[in-house]
């Protein structure tokens, strides 16, 4: 089939490659000049494993292309799916602005039946608005459908989450838009992958339920993890005990520094919000932002616990992205953490593997912040090293080398990537999060035992 994909972002460049590479010819409609151009040339503007090289398959075979002219999307083929951002508004909802542009442009160059499909996340009840806009734009009695498709793609995983999904989710309103994705979907699906068919409203539901619901899980392990500090317990042991429980599973139980990324923290707020605009109480959710927000004050303390002064002090952070495999730094913690040692007048240098042009771009180098290439470069003379994101490489360091090169042997440990007995014998003051218990707190519930 043909596919028209409008936004190259994430969610668009994967989305379209991945069609490319399952046998559609696909038109991706990109709005700046110099992506469509890097992507012409079979570059990816964005950091993911294996994109790439389905971008350059694509063009290859003649079944990828490239524009920034949507009215040539439009015209390129029936199915359109939309993938632009829909960022937060300050009070939690979703900014649909990109969106209605989007469509508002479909309607005005629409000559046949076209299949608008949603794939950006949005909130319960946009098709209405959608087919609303389209009505209202639309020139002749053209016939049209509105389809949800929401994306479920990892950052870091996106192109093996596209092709080997845990699920495909739809929603639609009649047999036709049904027999069009079963048929986009087919080459996926005959390999044993499941397809959800339901209404639209149902599938939007779904994205935004299955964000939250993550969320929650780390939120609520965070909060575990401040137990365990304060009796002695290890909340990698605790997580693993329930992990067992095929009820619970044991994912996205990793204690840590708290979640970020483009999806999570922005689909929290925005189910949040369309729960009160229908009248609803999701206070659970709103508890679970709070914990997740009182993760970087927790950090922050802790190494200023351990240095007593942070003021003048040189803190190295190891991480800027909000997770490993990716050079996103949207809403990672990153963000937080560092204005926060640069508030209580420390000098920060930090490194991360794919992250550093990206953070530049929001906060500049200076004085008191640099930007290194190397991670061990930016370890001399430092009081303290802390690791905000767990990239492999870290795992991996010469701790031996990291001693020797800290002024001072301290780490402050986010994602808890180190065992704490292990790195103790090598000479590090280490603190994590949930496996390095407040001595004092514990000291004094055992004598009250």
């Amino acid at each position: 089939m043909r596919l028209t994909v409008v936004g190259g972002g994430y969610v668009g460049l994967v989305s379209g490659a991945c069609f490319s590479h399952i046998g559609h010819e696909v038109l991706v409609v990109e709005k700046v000049k110099e992506k469509v151009k890097m992507l012409r040339e079979g570059k990816s503007p964005i950091y993911e494993p294996g994109l790439e090289d389905l971008i350059k398959e694509g063009i290859s075979k003649g079944t990828l292309h490239f524009t920034d002219d949507l009215k040539e999307g439009v015209k390129f083929s029936d199915v359109i799916f939309i993938c632009v951002g829909t960022p937060p508004r300050a009070d939690g909802s979703a900014d649909l602005s990109h969106v209605e542009e989007v469509v508002r442009t479909v309607a005005r160059n629409m000559d046949s039946y076209k299949v608008i499909v949603e794939k950006s996340t949005v909130p319960v009840g946009t098709h209405r608005l959608i087919e609303r806009v389209v009505r209202l734009y639309l020139r002749d009695d053209i016939p049209f459908e509105v389809a949800s498709n929401p994306e479920f793609l990892r950052e870091g995983f996106a192109v093996k989450d596209f092709l080997e999904p845990f699920r495909i989710v739809v929603g639609v309103n009649s047999e036709k838009a049904k027999r069009i994705f079963e048929e986009i979907y087919r080459p996926i699906t005959q390999k044993g992958y499941p397809l959800l068919i339901t209404d639209p409203a149902t599938a939007e539901i779904i994205k935004y339920a299955s964000n939250a619901f993550l969320a929650t899980k780390i939120s609520f392990i965070n909060m575990v993890a401040d137990l365990c500090e304060k009796v002695g317990g290890d909340v990698e042991a605790v997580a693993k005990g329930m992990g067992y429980d095929p009820r619970i599973g044991d994912k996205f139980l990793k204690a840590g520094v708290g979640y970020g990324g483009s999806c999570l923290p922005k689909d929290v707020k925005a189910f949040i919000k369309t729960a009160k605009d229908f009248g609803l109480d999701f206070g659970l959710l709103e508890e679970v932002e709070k914990i997740n927000a009182s993760r970087v004050q927790k950090l922050v303390e802790k190494l200023e616990r351990i240095l007593l002064v942070l003021s003048g002090k040189e803190i190295t952070v190891w991480g800027l992205t909000f997770k490993p495999g990716t050079d996103d730094v949207r809403e990672a913690p990153s963000l937080r953490v560092i204005p926060e040692l640069l508030k209580r007048g420390a000098k920060v240098k930090a490194y991360d593997p794919k992250g550093i042009d990206n953070f530049r771009s929001i906060f500049k180098e200076g004085h008191d912040l640099r930007f290194f290439t190397d991670k061990y470069e930016a370890l001399k003379g430092s009081h303290a090293l802390v690791i905000l994101t767990e990239w492999d490489e870290f795992k991996e360091a010469d701790l031996e080398r990291v001693r020797e090169l800290l002024e001072a042997p301290v780490i402050v440990d986010g994602r808890n990537i180190f065992d704490p007995e292990e790195i103790r014998n090598l000479g590090f003051e280490y603190e994590c999060m949930g496996r390095c218990h407040d001595r004092e707190n514990y000291l004094s519930l055992q004598r009250k035992c």
